[in-house]
């Protein structure tokens, strides 16, 4: 089956492929000859369309095989080229910044902002965070709410909450005011 390609246009094609995880569900992975572009839910419809075939394409086969890893406990961080082109400058040093949160380990909005000088800019860094086109991968999920409370997750709560799962962190539940354990880890890292 070949893969699916946005354009005519070779240069411009994206190509998908998609993992099916007991704890998170069918994960879309997309990516473009710069990197992996997207990372998110699919739903059956979309499997059935056929687009989605990651031989022939190393670079989503090597995300499909990296975030199996992860799901599985085998692998903490990633290593793979990633196509930020649709994002912001404030959204790429948001995303550069999560991608150095470890493993395990939590941070506040609100740290994030102070940390990269834009103090009082939880909101902003929150709504970065919500747009960030590679959960996972870029890890939104250790961000929670500065008391310490799960906040939201563009991916649903019950996901940000299986994540942390595999991390380690406990969650008294799966509502935004859960609390998260262990607590915050203060930055600086």
């Amino acid at each position: 089956m070949p893969a699916h390609e946005s354009a005519p246009d070779r240069a411009s094609a994206v190509h998908s492929g998609v993992l099916n995880d007991p704890a998170a569900g069918s994960i879309g992975v997309w990516v473009t000859r710069n990197g992996v572009r997207r990372i998110g839910p699919v739903t059956p419809e979309m499997i059935e369309d056929g687009h989605w075939d990651p031989d022939g394409q190393p670079t989503l086969s090597t995300a499909l095989q990296q975030l199996d890893h992860y799901f599985r406990g085998k692998r903490k961080d990633f290593d793979l080229p990633l196509d930020f082109s649709g994002a912001t400058e404030f959204q790429r040093r948001i995303y550069g910044r999560l991608m150095e949160i470890p493993y395990g380990r939590i941070v506040s909005y609100g740290d994030i902002a102070d940390e990269l000088g834009e103090p009082g800019a939880a909101r902003a860094v929150g709504q970065a965070v919500g747009a960030n086109p590679l959960p996972i991968v870029v890890p939104c999920h250790r961000v929670v709410r500065s008391d310490g409370k799960l906040g939201g997750y563009s991916g649903g709560l019950c996901l940000k909450v299986a994540l942390l799962a595999i991390e380690g962190i406990a969650v008294d539940g799966q509502q935004s005011g859960s609390r998260v354990h262990p607590e915050l880890l203060r930055l600086p890292l």
